[in-house]
């Protein structure tokens, strides 16, 4: 878990992960606060090889939150561009992950595919083929705010019940138009995201996206529709999946350490793509038997993170690791 990992022109210093996670600490307008450089800062001085900026919006009306930091106007660039630097001047790899909530967000103007409330949420708008044109470019001019922000990663959100994820599930998308229906139809939206992005994002820098494995109700995603989608961003330059689960409908799910592995490993073997794992993983004992049995190439260590700021110290004491300020605190022998 401590061996460097090479993807396009970035190298990450080891496979530990901080995955995407919301702060609500932005301002109402959805800039960056002190918060975020002091919460991603500590991560970057203990050492997390990759930390990826939690999901932040690419249309106002698109945040999970009224507290959500935003990319979708430029006046969010110097924000985020400080968590960069300072991410970055500790050793850390750094990415960002541009989302949509669709009919899960926070206001009025809700969107989706189809006009299928979420429980507990309003009827969406069901967005028209010209509104879909315009969400993407959404999500294109989002790429070019986080290149100018100077992230080394970008990872589009296609999970967790949110607008892109609910294009590709046939329980949240019942259109009869070339966004729904059939497998090919249902992926439409995801692949026209990616390659706008890609029309902004370097060609050098590696691009994620996060999917849900699986919807863990009948009529829904599989994990075999999991990796035919992977193949397909594969076959569109996506170089790196982050695969957790659920979030389309309220589902009964069996947890437990490592309980989304399984889904990272098939990930990984049948779309031969690099992943992330994730799923209440806290030891590095876990850590290390995915990595070193090729279950996935990047382990993701979220409420654990939160706890311990400093786990990957606490896992190697190595006086190369630790910054110089807290040598003095090395465990001793």
């Amino acid at each position: 878990m401590f061996t460097p990992f090479e993807l396009k022109s970035v190298t990450f210093p080891n496979r530990i992960v901080m995955p995407p996670m919301c702060m609500y600490s932005a301002t109402e307008a959805g800039e960056a606060t002190d918060w975020h450089l002091v919460h991603y800062g500590t991560r970057a001085v203990g050492k997390v090889g990759f930390i990826i900026l939690e999901a932040t919006a690419v249309e106002k009306r698109g945040r999970l939150s009224g507290q959500d930091l935003g990319i979708w106007d430029d006046s969010h660039i110097p924000g985020l561009r400080k968590v960069v630097e300072l991410c970055r001047a500790h050793g850390s790899v750094v990415g960002i992950q541009i989302a949509h909530a669709g009919r899960k967000a926070w206001g009025e103007e809700l969107v989706a595919p189809s006009a299928l409330a979420f429980p507990g949420f309003a009827v969406p708008h069901a967005l028209s083929k010209g509104e879909i044109a315009q969400v993407v470019e959404s999500w294109r001019q989002a790429a070019r705010r986080a290149r100018e922000a100077g992230f080394d990663v970008l990872q589009i959100h296609a999970a967790h019940g949110y607008l892109i994820h609910e294009f590709l599930s046939p329980l949240s998308n019942q259109r009869r138009d070339e966004y729904g229906g059939a497998f090919q139809n249902r992926l439409r939206f995801l692949l026209e995201v990616v390659e706008a992005v890609q029309s902004e994002w370097p060609e050098d820098k590696p691009l994620s996206v996060r999917l849900s494995a699986v919807d863990y109700l009948e009529g829904g995603l599989t994990i075999a529709d999991t990796v035919e989608i992977s193949k397909a961003l594969k076959a569109q330059g996506v170089d790196l999946m982050d695969i957790s689960s659920g979030g389309i409908l309220s589902a009964r799910i069996e947890l437990g350490p490592g309980y989304q592995v399984p889904f990272a490993e098939a990930v990984k073997k049948g779309a031969e793509m690099p992943t992330i794992a994730v799923g209440l993983i806290t030891t590095p004992e876990l850590v290390q038997e995915i990595i070193s049995n090729g279950r996935a190439d990047f382990v993701a260590l979220g409420r654990e993170l939160l706890r311990n700021p400093y786990w990957v110290l606490q896992a190697k004491a190595d006086p190369e690791l630790w910054p110089k300020q807290y040598q003095r605190a090395l465990p001793q022998n």
